[in-house]
């Protein structure tokens, strides 16, 4: 049989290459490598990017670890970190914007008031039921030894001696901190604002039916109460407010469309004041030192039935003057009166939609701090306070160094410089 060597051939070079094509694959990828051994002195930092093996290599100094670094890296600087940026600063003192604060107290301030003598702060502590009077620095101390448990409002007299407590259910006494005793007030008595001097109330006596609802006055033991005018089934809309200049004793709003209606003052002589146009709803009104102006907050239409802030002459024939928007959209409740031409507000970053109507629900927002000069009408953002605050109430001490405030977010009284 004659053999095909063409086929035989063909075979064989197909078996070569395959063994070939193996031993190219095993050498390329399967071969373990050798590692380089390294002379005595040769150079570590040589080609090939080899480790020297432990014990062999005896010229490497085995220096000291320095600020934590790796052997061999004194020499290396560590600095220090990169410096914050001037506007990511937080200001010691107020001066437009991130403002230090400083928190006063480690719990929740309830109702808390600037003190008597224009530079402390008296506040409530519901956990203990006592009041404390506290310093700039934070110095507490018990304004009385006498424990209140559960009280719900207070309205304090302006010489803050006294205070009518009011309860859940309903019972109210007067407490007079300087001698240390208390009064037992009608259960039927609601909404107490004092005299100028301390010394009366005006509030309103809710009797079973509306022929029997006045608003009424009385000494501040409750002594000696007469009517005032009758309430009817205005309650809702009548605001006991004495003014500092004595003259009202209450304001109520009556009349117009849902973004007008009409302010009416009260005095205890029954005086025919004038009236003057508010607008909106939601009154919230706050007198100047002197009583001549109302500060005051309405909502409306116009901006989404958000809070916006006004002032307007209070005071006899002025009555209704000089009315102008602030410009400011919050309530006068976040507002106080450091003298009769400046103003400091918390004003929140950002309102919802009918924050106005339902500011138990919506007022959540942080708030900026601003100085309004009535004199001038000139409105400053004075300072963003540090720590991301919902405010509810400012108090400025009397010599202007320091703003308090308490906040909604964690309840405690906070203070910031003003200069």
């Amino acid at each position: 049989m004659k053999l095909n060597w063409q086929r035989i051939l063909i075979l064989i070079g197909f078996i070569l290459a395959v063994f070939l094509i193996g031993y190219l694959l095993y050498y390329f990828f399967l071969k373990p490598a050798i590692p380089a051994v390294i002379s005595p002195g040769a150079n570590v930092n040589g080609a090939g990017g080899v480790l020297p093996q432990a014990g062999t290599n005896t010229n490497i100094q085995i220096r000291q670890n320095i600020n934590g670094g790796l052997a061999g890296q004194q020499n290396i600087n560590v600095g220090p970190p990169p410096e914050v940026p001037e506007e990511f600063k937080a200001s010691p003192v107020a001066q437009g914007g991130l403002t230090m604060t400083a928190a006063l107290t480690t719990g929740r301030t309830y109702q808390p008031t600037l003190a008597g003598d224009g530079e402390n702060v008296i506040y409530y502590d519901q956990n203990t039921g006592l009041f404390y009077n506290i310093s700039p620095d934070g110095r507490s101390t018990p304004l009385s030894d006498q424990v209140f448990y559960s009280v719900q409002d207070i309205y304090w007299a302006p010489d803050k001696n006294k205070a009518i407590l009011k309860y859940p259910d309903g019972s109210a006494i007067m407490y007079d901190f300087t001698t240390k005793k208390q009064v037992t007030l009608p259960s039927h008595w609601k909404d107490f604002s004092f005299s100028p001097n301390s010394s009366q109330l005006t509030f309103k006596s809710m009797g079973d039916s509306a022929d029997n609802r006045w608003l009424a006055i009385s000494n501040a033991d409750g002594t000696r109460a007469q009517k005032i005018e009758l309430l009817g089934d205005k309650d809702s809309t009548v605001y006991p407010s004495w003014s500092p200049n004595g003259q009202v004793v209450a304001m109520f709003t009556e009349g117009g469309d849902f973004n007008r209606q009409n302010l009416y003052f009260v005095g205890q002589n029954k005086e025919n004041y004038k009236s003057t146009i508010i607008e909106g709803r939601g009154f919230e009104g706050k007198w100047s030192t002197a009583g001549d102006r109302l500060l005051y907050s309405v909502y409306n239409s116009d901006n989404g039935y958000k809070p916006s802030l006004w002032i307007v002459e209070a005071q006899g024939e002025n009555i209704g003057q000089n009315r102008k928007q602030l410009q400011l959209e919050t309530w006068s409740d976040k507002c106080t009166f450091a003298d009769n031409d400046t103003i400091y507000c918390a004003v929140p970053q950002n309102l919802q939609e009918a924050s106005g109507i339902f500011s138990e629900e919506l007022d959540n927002s942080n708030c900026d701090l601003y100085k309004i000069d009535l004199t001038s009408g000139i409105r400053t953002k004075i300072a963003v306070p540090e720590g991301n605050h919902n405010i509810e109430t400012v108090m400025v001490s009397e010599d202007g160094s320091y703003l308090y405030f308490n906040s909604k977010t964690d309840g405690r009284l906070y203070k910031i410089n003003l200069k």
